[in-house]
């Protein structure tokens, strides 16, 4: 399994004005490349080839006066530069016709300067270096200090230069790994997510929904109202611009670290996961939006699906019309639709009583269980057998003579 392993990165100044100009770079190449196929388009040429872009963007271009100064960073990122372009037509292409499901993809767009995000890519024909006193080496931008959290497992194969939108700067390592599976347990466990709750389990435990957002609103519309106030183009603006990035990143950082450490945990506990597939791009357009986004189940669902593919454990998404909060878990006896202020109900059959988030948890875990029981393609009903002679039913008027 290939995994990406990030580390903050230190540069200094003349380092941060190297990677500016490598950022710059690509993202003219990325324009240069994206320019001359919407041409070739638009006066009716064929399609640009991979090869005979980059002699026209990067090798012809820095002969030239005013793409001279495209010899000044590695060779290797503007290459890069046009294989995301590159990636980006293959992607489209296939959601025209069909090929790449999910949502349709757009068509390449021209990147900015201003983007919140700017990113260049050194592979191993760049030959960047991780350097003994734990720097790392990129070609024209020197050793830049590392703040290494945990060692590699593996030599990395590339290496992305991040910069976020509050100004940090990230080393995005792609590593492959071969991690041993843990050792199996008995305990499977289904989760129902929520709002109220982050997340119940089919044991009865509650895990509180930590509204990250919620509690950083107030900061947020100070800094938001003060940034409203400065003038556009002036330093001012762009100091309270940065002031807003950190406090965003402050809240995208407490989600994306309480959704590692909740997912590793359930992961190690438990031989199988089980989650209902929520339609959250639904959920988001509907007066609970800011709670839905707050609260992340996507990001979560995907890191409980590749650590349990990680580490030998088995993971599964339930049907979203499955009536988890309509069927007693208990009996099996479906009691119908209920509003959302109802979350507590009597079984009509067995008079168990239940929570509404616990019983779903358990039909989630039983669902899946069935699933996962049949998952090898044995026959779940019985087929169509011949009934017996004389069996009692609807027969032929015809006489015996004319059978």
């Amino acid at each position: 399994m290939r995994l990406r392993y990030s580390f903050r990165l230190y540069p200094t100044l003349g380092q941060q004005q190297a990677l500016a100009r490598a950022f710059g770079c690509a993202r003219v190449v990325f324009n240069d490349g994206l320019r001359a196929r919407q041409d070739a388009h638009a006066a009716g040429q064929s399609y640009i080839s991979d090869v005979e872009l980059s002699k026209r963007v990067i090798t012809a271009a820095k002969r030239t006066e005013e793409r001279a100064w495209l010899g000044e960073v590695s060779a290797v990122v503007l290459q890069q530069a046009l294989a995301d372009l590159n990636t980006a037509y293959r992607n489209f292409f296939a959601s025209l016709s069909g090929r790449r499901k999910g949502r349709k993809v757009a068509p390449p767009r021209y990147r900015s300067r201003k983007d919140n995000r700017q990113t260049i890519r050194f592979t191993k024909n760049a030959r960047f270096a991780l350097l003994d006193n734990g720097r790392l080496r990129l070609p024209k931008i020197g050793d830049i200090e590392v703040r290494w959290s945990r060692d590699l497992p593996s030599e990395p194969s590339s290496v992305t230069v991040v910069k976020d939108a509050c100004g940090r700067y990230y080393a995005s390592f792609v590593v492959q790994t071969t991690d041993t599976p843990l050792p199996e347990v008995e305990p499977e466990v289904g989760i129902d997510l929520g709002l109220t709750s982050f997340a119940v389990c089919s044991d009865g435990t509650v895990i509180g929904n930590p509204r990250v957002l919620r509690r950083a609103e107030r900061r947020l519309k100070k800094a938001q109202k003060a940034l409203s106030r400065k003038a556009k183009g002036s330093r001012n603006r762009v100091k309270a611009r940065v002031r807003v990035a950190k406090l965003h990143a402050k809240v995208a950082d407490a989600r994306r670290d309480f959704a590692h450490k909740l997912s590793t945990r359930i992961v190690r506990d438990n031989q199988a996961v089980y989650v209902e597939d929520l339609c959250v791009s639904g959920l988001a357009r509907t007066r609970l939006a800011k709670s839905v986004h707050d609260a992340g189940w996507s990001a979560f669902v995907n890191m409980l699906e590749y650590k349990a593919a990680r580490y030998g454990r088995y993971f599964a998404r339930i049907g979203r019309f499955e009536p988890t909060s309509q069927v007693c878990s208990a009996c099996g006896v479906k009691d119908g639709p209920k509003p959302l202020h109802i979350r507590e109900w009597t079984c009509p059959a067995c008079r168990a009583v239940h929570d509404r988030d616990v019983n779903a948890a358990r039909n989630i875990l039983a669902a899946g269980r069935v699933d996962r029981l049949n998952a090898c393609g044995a026959q779940v009903r019985p087929g169509l057998v011949p009934a017996p002679r004389g069996e009692a039913g609807t027969h032929s008027k015809l006489t015996p003579a004319q059978v």
